[in-house]
């Protein structure tokens, strides 16, 4: 088996280790020296570092790592529902079984060679899932690492079922911010959202830019597929480019909230904010057979 690789550049290094509680995980590094570790505990992307070894993804100094937990940082993947519905757990169980190497990946498209290292999981429904969720599905998720830094998430789920199902999907992206009160999000200006903290009440934005001054649990409908997270204290940008998630969630529990979390640190909302490219007010339908692809590239530069 070959359980990960490098494209293009034979400098692009894939390395398989474990973490304390013995579950693998894949650590990719470009020649630059950059790199992303990734989990086989919930396809969760742990960390995200530049050439300078700098960490771009927040994780909490309180964060649980032992299943069946999702890890609170990093990139959870929410699937196959985002928030609380039915007799499913919050967010779906996507982000908290073990995923394995997958044997049988889909090939490589040409932007994908050149200096990626990347690798390919897979999970499957298992009979445990089916009980709370009785659809049989196949979700392979390539985590790749390019020349230049960027980390892409590209999600495949696949309806193995004989008949339709719908899901919700959010790659819940917690981006590590020097100082909240200077982050601002552009990119969401005019845009419908719901409000999860007024019963998800639709509101409109009205600002040119989204600043915070207090908790916010929004859910932005039908974006562009850039989003700008602008770090004014850090100088720098991260850019979210997204294919197949026309949503974003925009999350920080702010002060109160983040003392009701026992893996979140009481003051910790300061350096981070989520913003997630997701497909959750209109569900993905798929029938028997048919596959859905989405895509999400994450990046920085820097802000002059």
């Amino acid at each position: 088996m070959n359980p990960s690789a490098a494209a293009g550049d034979p400098r692009a290094i894939v390395e398989i280790t474990k973490d304390k509680n013995g579950i693998d995980q894949v650590v990719l590094r470009n020649p630059r020296g950059a790199s992303v570790q990734v989990s086989l505990h919930g396809g969760q992307v742990l960390s995200w570092k530049t050439d300078r070894g700098e960490e771009l993804l927040f994780t909490s100094s309180k964060a649980i790592f032992k299943p069946p937990a999702a890890v609170r940082g990093g990139i959870p993947i929410c699937f196959p529902q985002f928030g609380n519905r039915g007799s499913l757990e919050q967010h779906g169980f996507a982000r908290n079984k073990i995923w394995v190497i997958d044997d049988n990946p889909p090939p490589l498209h040409p932007n994908d060679s050149g200096g990626k290292a990347y690798t390919d999981l897979l999970l499957k429904s298992s009979e445990e899932d089916l009980k709370a969720w009785p659809h049989r599905f196949e979700f392979r998720l390539r985590v790749s690492l390019s020349a230049d830094g960027y980390l892409t998430m590209i999600s495949r789920i696949r309806n193995i079922n004989c008949k339709p199902f719908s899901f919700s999907i959010a790659y819940h992206t917690y981006f590590a911010v020097s100082d909240i009160s200077e982050v601002r999000v552009e990119g969401l200006e005019t845009l419908d959202y719901l409000d999860n903290l007024c019963q998800k009440e639709r509101f409109t934005e009205q600002g040119d830019a989204l600043t915070f001054e207090s908790e916010v649990d929004r859910i932005y409908l039908s974006s562009s597929d850039v989003i700008g997270v602008f770090d004014h204290e850090k100088k720098r940008t991260f850019v979210i480019r997204k294919e197949g998630l026309p949503d974003v969630v925009v999350w920080n529990p702010w002060e109160r909230k983040s003392k009701s979390l026992i893996d979140f640190g009481d003051e910790e909302y300061k350096q981070m904010l989520c913003v997630d490219g997701a497909a959750i007010e209109k569900p993905i339908t798929l029938k028997p057979g048919e596959e859905w692809t989405g895509r999400l590239e994450l990046s920085v530069v820097p802000t002059l």
